[in-house]
């Protein structure tokens, strides 16, 4: 089981879902796909770290076959390449490593490099697996960590947590067409709301059932209760908003090891996602 943890928005309570989980579910895998902001090993702590690099194709141009023809800057719809000095020249950060330019050149000049984008980080802390993605700052796309974090952590048959980037961009597709279910993280608040409604719609349109876990609660919140009475969905958990739950995490606690209130709740939380303490 594959389980993808999302907020529509930052601070919604999403990292503090996902690891609560995998640390309830004990023998589990942990993703990190929040790769701008991977925070949780600042919770749960991997010991025995390995890491390795992660790299996307750069196209090189060799001068000596280069006949000056612009096919591969014709055919470059990111606009990442260019021609001056009778030479294409490329700009690494817009390119998508698409591999086009390489295919369209007759002459053969394009060959492929590596640049690092990133790295990914392997541990493990008792049962649990964690892999992170860590993406290079200044990057503009966190999806080739994304695909290598998963890529990395999905062939094992083991209950798997995926954390996911806030919102509904590309990168968290990435994570959502590789889940199994989803469990959606708001807050009852008018952004977090609006925002739970896109994600909402993106898992829709993925055709990926999903569950609802509202964050901070202190009470009824009509309007999320009105809309997932009228679309089908489960309120499976209502974390309330407590002082010494915020105390924990500033502290880098995790909440199930520290409550038995959150245990408890987030024991029933993982038999409703498929899962099963050990």
């Amino acid at each position: 089981m594959r389980v993808a943890v999302l907020s529509g928005k930052g601070g919604a309570g999403k990292t503090f879902v996902a690891v609560n989980l995998a640390a309830t579910a004990e023998r589990a895998l942990y993703i990190d796909c929040d790769v701008e902001e991977p925070n949780g090993r600042l919770f749960l702590q991997p010991e025995q770290l390995e890491q390795q690099t992660v790299g996307v194709p750069l196209p090189s141009f060799d001068p000596e076959r280069c006949n000056g023809c612009r096919k591969c800057v014709e055919f470059c719809h990111f606009n990442a390449l260019f021609f001056a000095k009778n030479r294409p020249l490329i700009l690494p950060e817009i390119c998508h490593a698409c591999g086009g330019c390489s295919l369209i050149c007759p002459q053969k000049a394009v060959t492929e490099t590596s640049r690092q984008v990133g790295m990914l980080e392997r541990g493990r802390r008792g049962p649990l697996e964690v892999i992170t993605g860590v993406l290079n700052p200044g990057e503009a796309s966190p999806v080739p960590v994304i695909r290598s974090a998963l890529k990395e952590g999905l062939g094992k048959n083991i209950f798997t947590v995926i954390d996911c980037p806030p919102g509904s961009s590309c990168s968290v597709m990435e994570c959502v067409t590789r889940a199994d279910r989803c469990i959606l993280v708001t807050e009852p608040t008018v952004f977090g709301f609006h925002n739970f409604r896109m994600v909402y719609e993106l898992v829709t349109l993925l055709g990926k059932p999903c569950q609802v876990v509202l964050n901070k609660g202190e009470g009824a919140y009509p309007p999320l209760e009105d809309f997932c009475q009228q679309k089908g969905l489960e309120i499976c958990a209502v974390i309330p908003y407590r002082r010494e739950i915020a105390a924990a995490c500033a502290a880098g606690k995790i909440a199930v090891r520290e409550s038995p209130e959150m245990k408890c709740l987030f024991e029933t939380l993982l038999q409703k996602t498929g899962g099963a303490a050990e």
